[in-house]
């Protein structure tokens, strides 16, 4: 018996899951506050602001 992470449905519900979360968390506004931060990290980084 294959154990519950080697099989192929649990791949495929773990891939659903997360596309589903990503949606919900673009349909909230998340993006553009996780690019924004994402740009300040960078910046501070380089050196720049």
């Amino acid at each position: 018996m294959k154990k519950l992470t080697q099989t192929r449905w649990t791949g495929i519900a773990l891939v659903a899951v997360g596309i589903l979360m990503m949606a919900f968390g673009i349909y909230r506004g998340e993006m553009e506050v996780v690019l924004t931060k994402a740009v300040n990290i960078c910046m501070e980084c380089i050196g720049i602001g």
